[in-house]
């Protein structure tokens, strides 16, 4: 007879944090939010793909707040109570995600614009003829 060996998964171990940060990314093409504790430890997080939104609903201010519905709703047992919003990109959903980010439970502290800006970095691509 041969012997089978059963591997148990650790328990998964939810901390509670009542302060936290809110990383809205609003590209042109798509919106993710991440829900991530003081340190930046990731608690939770959504994007318009993974809620059901394609093509170019996915950059759409609605697309945004259901986002933000989601990413709540995924940490909500741990407890999360007050949010520092850092928003980087020029999407359609920056404003609509920070809106619903108060609707929808958690206290926004402040909101920061992480956004990129290059110091002239890349050549850009040549225009296009049509």
């Amino acid at each position: 007879m041969a012997k089978t060996k059963t591997i148990r998964k650790k328990k998964k171990v939810i901390k509670q944090v009542s302060t936290g940060r809110a990383y809205i990314q609003a590209t042109f093409n798509n919106t993710l939010v991440t829900l991530t504790d003081q340190n930046g430890d990731v608690l939770g997080w959504a994007s318009a793909g993974m809620v059901g939104f394609k093509g170019p609903k996915k950059a759409t201010p609605y697309a945004a707040s259901q986002v933000v519905k989601r990413a709540v709703e995924s940490v909500a047992a741990t407890g999360l109570k007050e949010v520092n919003v850092f928003v980087r990109g020029i999407g359609g959903g920056r404003e609509s995600a920070i809106r619903s980010l108060n609707g929808n439970g958690l206290q926004v502290l402040s909101v920061k614009d992480v956004t990129p800006i290059p110091h002239n970095g890349c050549r850009p691509p040549k225009r296009r003829r049509v």
